[in-house]
C-alpha cells in the first residue's frame, strides 16, 4: 500500500506536481490495487490488477495556461486510486509543460506542441525542447510494452471562443481513418472533428505516427486560470475517457462534424497581416474571395466556396502556423468509415 506521504501523488497529482515534489517511494499500490509508478515530474504509469486489456496514454497540460484538462485528470487519478474508477488498460499519465503550468502561461520559451518528432533538436537552449525529448522518451518506452489497442488523448483547451465548442484534431498519418476513434469521440459528445492533411510537429502526430496510437487532440473549451474551470462542461469528454480505461463500450453515438484542412496559413515574418478580427470564433465561416492574409507577396485567399478558419492567431512567432483552412467533409469521411 501506499504510505501517507506518497499518497499525495495520487490524491492530487496536480498539487503534488505543481509544488515540485518526489514521492517517497517510486512506486506503490494505491487502496484499489492499482499499482503506480512515478516516472518522474509529471510522469505518473498507473496499471491494473489484473491482465491489461489495452493501454491509455492521457496528457494534459502541453501548454501551461490549459488548466481545466489538468485538472480533470488529476481527480481521475484519485478516482482510480480509490476504486472509484475502474482501470482495465495500462494507462500513461503525462502532464507536460510545468513551468509554464506554474508561471500560468501557455509557455516558456517556444510553444512544446510545436517541438515534437525530432524539432526540438533544433532549439537546444529551449526549455521546452528539452520536455518535448523527454515526453518523447517517457511515451515510447511506454508504448514499447504496452499491449494493442494503443490510444493516446491529449486535452487541451483553445484560447479563443469556437462556433463548436469541444472539438478534436486527428493527425495525418497516411493510415485509414479508424472507425474505433470516431465512436469514442461521438461518445464523448465532440461536436466536430478536424482531419489533417500533412505530417505535423504535435506530440499526438508523433504517438501515431511512431507507436501507431490511436491519437487525438481534444479542444475542450476556452483557457482559464487554475481553480476557475466549471469542469461539469467537460462531464461528456470524462465520462468517455473513463470508459475508455475501463474498457467498456461507448454510451451513445452523438452527431459528428468532420472537416478536412485545405490550407495552412504561415506567418512568414513580422510583415504578416492577417485579415481576421482578434475574437473571431474558430470554425468561422468565409467565402469564396476573400483575403485572410498577407505576407510581403504572399496572399491568402479563400478558393473554395466556403472555407473556416480555425487557430487564427498573428502574433505567433515568424515561420509557424498562423492559421487553419478547413472544409466540411462530414459525409464523404463517414463513408469511408464502413
Amino acid at each position: 500500500m501506499t504510505s501517507s506521504a506518497d499518497s499525495s501523488v495520487l490524491d492530487d497529482f496536480l498539487a503534488f506536481t505543481l509544488q515540485g515534489q518526489r514521492p517517497e517511494a517510486s512506486a506503490g499500490t494505491a487502496p484499489s490495487g492499482v499499482r503506480w509508478t512515478w516516472q518522474g515530474e509529471g510522469v505518473l504509469l498507473l496499471e491494473p490488477a489484473k491482465a491489461p486489456t489495452h493501454s491509455v496514454l492521457v496528457s494534459a497540460g502541453i501548454h501551461g495556461d490549459e488548466t481545466a484538462p489538468i485538472e480533470m485528470l488529476s481527480l481521475l487519478i484519485a478516482d482510480i486510486a480509490s476504486g472509484k474508477a475502474p482501470l482495465a488498460a495500462n494507462m500513461l499519465v503525462i502532464v507536460g509543460n510545468i513551468g509554464a503550468m506554474r508561471a500560468g502561461d501557455r509557455y516558456i520559451d517556444d510553444d512544446l506542441n510545436r517541438l515534437f518528432s525530432g524539432r526540438h533538436a533544433s532549439l537546444p537552449e529551449s526549455r521546452e525542447a528539452r520536455r518535448a525529448a523527454e515526453l518523447e522518451d517517457a511515451a515510447l518506452k511506454f508504448f514499447e510494452r504496452a499491449p494493442l489497442p494503443r490510444w493516446h488523448i491529449d486535452m487541451h483547451t483553445a484560447i479563443r471562443a469556437s462556433v463548436f465548442e469541444q472539438f478534436a484534431l486527428l493527425p495525418h498519418t497516411g493510415a485509414p481513418l479508424a472507425r474505433a476513434m470516431f465512436d469514442w469521440l461521438r461518445d464523448a459528445r465532440l461536436q466536430a472533428v478536424l482531419l489533417h492533411r500533412e505530417k505535423a510537429n504535435t506530440f499526438t502526430h508523433f504517438t501515431a505516427q511512431q507507436a501507431g496510437a490511436l491519437a487525438c487532440t481534444l479542444e475542450l473549451g476556452k483557457v482559464q486560470p487554475f481553480g476557475q474551470n466549471d469542469l461539469t462542461r467537460f462531464a461528456a469528454s470524462d465520462a468517455a475517457l473513463r470508459r475508455l480505461i475501463a474498457g467498456e463500450a461507448a454510451a451513445e453515438r452523438a452527431p459528428l462534424r468532420v472537416f478536412t484542412v485545405v490550407a495552412q496559413i504561415d506567418k512568414q515574418s513580422d510583415r504578416f497581416v492577417l485579415n481576421v478580427a482578434s475574437d473571431v470564433p474558430n470554425f468561422t465561416p468565409f467565402a469564396a474571395g476573400t483575403e485572410l492574409a498577407r505576407d510581403g507577396e504572399y496572399c491568402y485567399r479563400v478558393s473554395h466556396d466556403e472555407e473556416r478558419i480555425v487557430f487564427p492567431n498573428a502574433k505567433v512567432k515568424p515561420g509557424l502556423r498562423a492559421g487553419l483552412m478547413v472544409i466540411d467533409t462530414t459525409d464523404a469521411t463517414l463513408a469511408s468509415l464502413d
